[in-house]
């Protein structure tokens, strides 16, 4: 019998990649705070630290590894939720998930293209964690699609848009 697009043997690993994408924000966040003195980067050497105490990194009140971090955690809450229908009958957390993974990917595009061009060089684990975020939008887009595609077909049956995110199916027999 083949699995569902919600099964937890596809879900597991992309939950993993993403709690292993928030420790490197984790980590990164430490360093940006002070907590951490130095970061490891095996392949741009001063680079990491370039990047992270470049201005960039200071734009916004928290640090963007610590919302980075937040991100990452929120996809992994999101990917453990709901049972093997979720697609089916919780269309709303696929679609949700699905808009975190969008968010960070392209968070990550626009990081890995800045950083180059803001900075001079790169960040190792940055660039980890962009990929990390890509892997996860590519992984979970079965999903998505799935669970969209669910929410269209309760929309083309008449429910109104929370509804149809709920998973509710329309009722058929009035009394």
């Amino acid at each position: 019998m083949p699995e569902g697009p919600s099964s937890f043997r596809s879900r597991i690993p992309v939950a993993a990649l993403a709690l292993c994408g928030c420790a490197i924000s984790v980590y990164l966040a430490l360093f940006q705070y002070g907590v951490v003195h130095s970061v490891w980067d095996p392949i741009f050497g001063d680079g990491s630290r370039k990047v992270l105490t470049s201005a960039v990194s200071r734009v916004l009140p928290v640090s963007d590894a610590t919302l980075g971090a937040a991100a990452y955690l929120v996809e992994a809450v999101l990917e453990l939720s709901g049972g093997r229908r979720r697609w089916h009958d919780r269309p709303w957390i696929v679609v949700l998930l699905g808009l975190t993974a969008a968010v960070l990917a392209l968070t990550g595009v626009g990081l890995v293209i800045a950083q180059p061009i803001l900075t001079g060089t790169f960040c190792t684990l940055c660039l980890t964690s962009a990929g990390i975020s890509w892997l996860v939008a590519l992984l979970v887009a079965r999903e998505v699609g799935a669970a969209v595609r669910r929410v269209r077909e309760l929309r083309d049956a008449g429910l109104p848009l929370p509804a149809a995110l709920r998973g509710r199916e329309p009722q058929r027999f009035a009394r």
